[in-house]
This record gives structure tokens, sequence and C-alpha cells, in this order.
């Protein structure tokens, strides 16, 4: 019996000092680092794993062209694919780049019509594209030019975390433009913007359909799309009539005389948005 009740006080003992020490300080500090080092990894395998393409060369970088294109110590020229500029894409590249070994990534490195190989951007052994990084710290806007689903997502989550955090471009209240201004879209001609709004009407005009945010037709805010975009978005299960009446946000290049204008011919430039879902922070 002695025993018994020895052997049981130990054991209360042990518990008590297991669970002190799971609650002390020290204990809880390297519980807390644990935690925050799994959400680390976890994030940063989000943003990693869906866009592994296959190598498409290597090289140093020698300098940088503009915020979009590095120049390697090759020669090479190389376009970052799947995203557009903001005012301080160069800059953030110059700081990330400069004399960096980096290793090139895609679906096709075949140059474009000024010579330029398009290409995902890794540094060294690192498996976050340059890209993802440019998109976290709100250095540059998703283009969607990236039609790989994963790979797509994966930096369209990275963006939207920026803008949840309203880091770099996105601390600017109007990073994001509303449709029903359309005088402030109309003095983005020939910049990339992004757009949110409801679609008011959905209005086919021979190959042309038009998603309209004003009601006059002319002077509002409207999205293209044409007859050859089409087969995307129906594969997608997206019928265009169904967007009446629909917040969406859309991205893309501002064309137009007396009414702005982007046209679509991707299907990631165009987002649905929920009823009462906050401005400008949707994954």
């Amino acid at each position: 019996m002695t025993a018994c009740v020895e052997a049981s006080s130990r054991s209360s003992a042990h518990g008590l000092k297991s669970n002190h020490n799971a609650t002390s300080p020290g204990h809880v500090t390297q519980r807390l680092h644990l935690i925050v080092a799994f959400f680390l990894v976890a994030g940063h395998a989000a943003l990693a794993a869906p866009c592994q393409f296959d190598t498409q060369g290597e090289g140093r970088v020698a300098g940088i062209v503009d915020a979009r294109s590095v120049r390697l110590d090759d020669g090479r020229e190389v376009r970052l694919t799947g995203i557009e500029a903001t005012a301080a894409t160069k800059q953030t590249l110059t700081s990330l780049l400069a004399g960096r070994e980096v290793i090139l990534r895609g679906t096709d490195d075949t140059p474009d019509r000024y010579g330029r190989q398009g290409a995902l951007m890794f540094i060294g052994e690192s498996d976050i594209s340059v890209q993802a990084t440019l998109l976290a710290q709100g250095d540059a806007i998703v283009s969607a030019e990236i039609t790989d689903k994963d790979c797509a997502a994966a930096l369209m989550a990275a963006e939207a975390e920026a803008r949840r955090q309203k880091m770099g471009s996105w601390a600017d209240p109007s990073a994001i433009k509303n449709a029903e201004s359309s005088d402030d879209i109309l003095a983005g001609i020939g910049r990339f913007m992004v757009v949110e709004g409801k679609v008011l009407s959905v209005r086919q005009a021979g190959a042309m359909t038009y998603l309209n945010f004003g009601r006059n037709w002319t002077r509002g805010f409207a999205v293209t799309i044409s007859k050859r975009a089409l087969p995307t978005f129906e594969g997608a299960g997206i019928a265009l009539k169904s967007l009446e009446n629909r917040r969406i946000r859309v991205r893309g290049w501002i064309e137009g005389t007396t009414g702005p204008r982007i046209d679509v011919r991707l299907l990631g430039q165009v987002e649905l948005l929920g009823a009462n879902e906050p401005t400008g922070v949707r994954p």
C-alpha cells in the first residue's frame, strides 16, 4: 500500500512539474516560436511550391534594365512574367537582384519581339520567386498573364496579403480605383490599373461583350471581352450575363477616349467579389 502511495505521489509530482514547465515563461516562449515557425513555413510553402516550373537557365544579374527586366552577365535580357510594375518596383529589384546569381523557370523560353526571355526568377537556391517577393511587399501587381492555375493563385494570394496589410503601393487608398469614378480612371490612360465596382449591365455588340459599370455607356467605365475570349470564361463555368449586378475586381491597361475601358483577354483579370466584402482585400 505504501509503495502504491509513493508511486502515486511521484506521479503527481511529475505531473505538477510537467504542468509547471508547460506554463513557465521559457516553455511558453519556446512554444510560441514553434508556432510562428510553423506558420512561416506554411506561408513559404504556399508561395513557393506551385510555381516550380522547368529550369530555363541561370546566370548573374549584371544590371536592371527597367521595372520588369534585368540583364544577365551573358547578355541575355529577362522579363519578369506575372507582374506589372508600381512606382517602387525598379528600386526594389535593384536592391534584391544586383549582382545576384539567379535561376529562371517557366513553360516557354521563346524570346519576345524585343528579344527578352520571359521567366519566373529565383535568387540562388530559393524556391520563392522574385515575383512573389515583390507582390508580398506591395511592390508589384499581378498581371494575370500566368495561366497555370496553382501558380496564378499563389501569386494572387501574395498580392492579396499585401493589400490586407496595406504594404507598399496598397498603402495608398487610391491604389484600387472605384468603377463609378470614370474621370479618375480615364486620367490613367495607358497605365495598368485595378478597378472595383458593380456591373450594372452586360450587353453584346457584334463580336464584343460589354460589362458596363455606369448608366451612361459612352462615358462610364466598362470592361470589353471579345468573342475569342468567351471559351475561357465558359470553360471556368462563368456566363458573362451572370455578372450583371455582381461586384467584381478587374485589372488591365486603361484604354478609351470619352469613357475608360479595360480589355479583358485572360480569366485571371476578373475576380468575383462578395456582396458585403470589404474593398481591396479578397485573395
